[in-house]
Parts: C-alpha cells; sequence; structure tokens
C-alpha cells in the first residue's frame, strides 16, 4: 500500500530503495577502506602480501568500481554479480585465518610462502581477520539487497 497523498510522506517503494542504496553505499565503503588499507600495508608501510593476500585483493579489488557503479545508478541487482565473489572471499580469508591460528600452534602453511606469519595486528585483528570481516560485511549487506530485491 502506498500512501503518497499526504504531503511528506513517501511511499513504501520509495523507502525501500533508500534502504537498498545506503546498503549498496555502505557495501562500496567497506570495499574502498579495505583496498586503500591493503595498499598502504603493501605501499606505505612495505609488507609483502603472501600468495593468498593476493587472492583476497583480487577478489575484493573490482568490489570498489563493482559497487561504487552500482550505488550511483541504484543497480540492486548487483547483488547477483558481487556474492560469488564476496562468498569466495570469505573462503579463501576463513582458510587464511586458520593457517595463522595453525601456524601459532606449530602448523605449518600449505600454500608456500608467509601464508602463516602475522605481519600486523589492527585491534587485535591480523590482516586476514580483516578481509574475512570486510568481505562478511559486504556479503551481508548484498543478501539483505537481494531479499529486499525479491519483494
Amino acid at each position: 500500500m502506498n500512501d503518497t497523498s499526504a504531503p511528506g510522506r513517501r511511499s513504501t517503494r520509495s523507502l525501500l530503495l533508500d534502504r537498498q542504496r545506503s546498503l549498496l553505499a555502505g557495501a562500496t565503503f567497506v570495499a574502498i577502506v579495505a583496498t586503500a588499507g591493503s595498499l598502504y600495508l603493501s605501499l606505505g608501510l612495505g609488507l609483502v602480501p603472501c600468495r593468498l593476500c593476493w587472492y583476497q585483493r583480487i577478489l575484493m579489488y573490482p568490489l570498489v568500481v563493482v559497487l561504487g557503479v552500482a550505488t550511483f545508478g541504484n543497480r540492486r541487482r548487483i547483488y547477483r554479480t558481487v556474492l560469488p565473489l564476496s562468498v569466495l572471499g570469505i573462503g579463501i580469508a576463513a582458510y587464511h585465518s586458520l593457517i595463522q591460528v595453525s601456524a601459532a600452534t606449530g602448523g605449518a602453511c600449505t600454500i608456500g610462502g608467509g601464508c602463516g606469519t602475522v605481519q600486523l595486528r589492527v585491534l587485535g585483528l591480523s590482516i586476514p581477520n580483516l578481509s574475512l570481516l570486510a568481505f562478511a560485511l559486504i556479503t551481508t549487506a548484498m543478501l539483505a539487497v537481494g531479499v529486499r530485491s525479491l519483494d
């Protein structure tokens, strides 16, 4: 039921579109922060990314552009493009985090390189933990956009 007859009242559809755009903007912001953070860590601090970090970057960097365009174009069905990237990113970041935990308890990285090494912690979280958080936030936002798009 859309009630647009009263002055100052917005339709339910209009409010839904605003919420979806806010979710898209939030996901874009998370992708920008994650991308800028990874670039600062490598270019600013000189940390060398391991192979798993590169895979996570490969999945995160395009999300800045894809989500940015979707936000400004209000393309709510973008979740179909974003979800495969973000869910795969969750898997790689979770695996990377697990490797770091097992390396701390005596396990070794099976990928080759320093995947098990914790180079830096921010608020108690390692770089793969932060990546996992970013991918999880983006995935959650896209699931919410997808569910609302189906209504």
